[in-house]
């Protein structure tokens, strides 16, 4: 019983640390997203964090080797090449702070349904209520106000990937669940750098194709537009690559393999609920980094969203 209890607080330091590193990688995003495009931003954070991690996995871990390696590769494809994709395309058009939000709340909900549905991973009254004020305390703290000034095509497009986002991730995230069943079955004990690794490592070939087919269309109907932005933007992009080094740090690299820890041994709803306070995290670096003022009614939902917390990882 102590020793599930300390595996439980480690697991739910993990999801908090995984918070705080997809902070920093949403406000690092955001700015690449805005001025390289999202799938040129998303296909260069995911090749720093596969170099990072290759070292690490093919050096100290496993490799590519291990029963649940093809349920890695699968859980990147639709982690990361599905919805990750869909997330940098929301970015731009809904901002930093709104895009975490729509995203991670969607997708504690969806990883609960469908862990539930597939693997039968259920979760107690209590657990799913604090859940529950956990995404309400972010919701209160973040929902979109009257100064926000979106078009409506720009938010149309950004609700809907920020939904195909959520499916992506939640699908990713059950994906990594059931491939620890796997390993675990099999007597492997991955560790979670080597777990993201591979993941890293199925989003990378999807990224990869989406990129090699924007760049080409891009060259095919726009060459002038293609030509001028370029010639513009060469400097702006050497100055963005720190941002982007950054951003591949925070999130594919050392966010992921956390988010891989925490999955190990606990719910999928339970991770991704906690991982939904993302936004709140994201409150005092968006004060920082694009000088957003922080509202009463952000403080008010962050604690909310804490209080859920606390109670989620007490009475569990």
């Amino acid at each position: 019983m102590r020793v599930g209890k300390i595996r439980f607080a480690n697991d739910m330091f993990a999801a908090l640390l995984t918070t705080l590193l997809f902070s920093l990688s949403a406000i690092c995003g955001h700015r690449t997203a805005t001025r390289l495009g999202g799938v040129e931003a998303n296909f260069w954070r995911i090749c720093g964090a596969l170099f990072f991690l290759a070292l690490w996995a093919n050096t100290r871990g496993t490799g590519m080797a291990g029963a649940a390696f093809p349920i890695f590769i699968l859980s990147g494809l639709a982690g990361i090449g599905l919805g990750d994709t869909a997330y940098f395309q929301a970015l731009p058009r809904l901002g930093s702070r709104r895009t975490v939000l729509l995203t991670q709340c969607l997708t504690a909900l969806f990883a609960a349904l469908i862990e539930w549905l597939w693997l039968g991973t259920r979760l107690n009254l209590p657990e799913m209520l604090f859940a529950g004020v956990i995404l309400a305390g972010v919701i209160v703290a973040l929902a979109p106000g009257d100064h926000a000034k979106i078009s409506a095509r720009n938010l149309q497009i950004g609700i809907l990937a920020t939904v195909i986002a959520a499916l992506g991730g939640a699908l990713g995230a059950v994906l990594s669940r059931k491939a620890y069943f796997v390993a675990h079955a099999a007597g492997e004990h991955p560790d979670p750098v080597t777990t993201g690794y591979q993941r890293v490592l199925g989003g990378a070939i999807a990224l990869a194709l989406v990129f090699l087919v924007v760049k080409w269309r891009h060259a095919r109907h726009h060459r002038d537009d293609a030509q001028m932005k370029d010639s513009f933007s060469g400097r702006e992009k050497l100055q963005l690559w720190p941002w982007v080094l950054a951003n591949s740090l925070a999130g594919q690299t050392i966010g992921v393999s956390c988010m891989q820890w925490a999955l190990e041994n606990t719910p999928t709803g339970i991770v991704t609920a906690i991982i939904a306070t993302t936004p709140l995290v994201m409150l005092p670096l968006a004060r920082l980094v694009e000088g957003e003022n922080i509202t009463t009614r952000a403080l008010a939902g962050g604690l909310i969203a804490v209080a859920g917390v606390l109670g989620l990882t007490f009475w569990h």
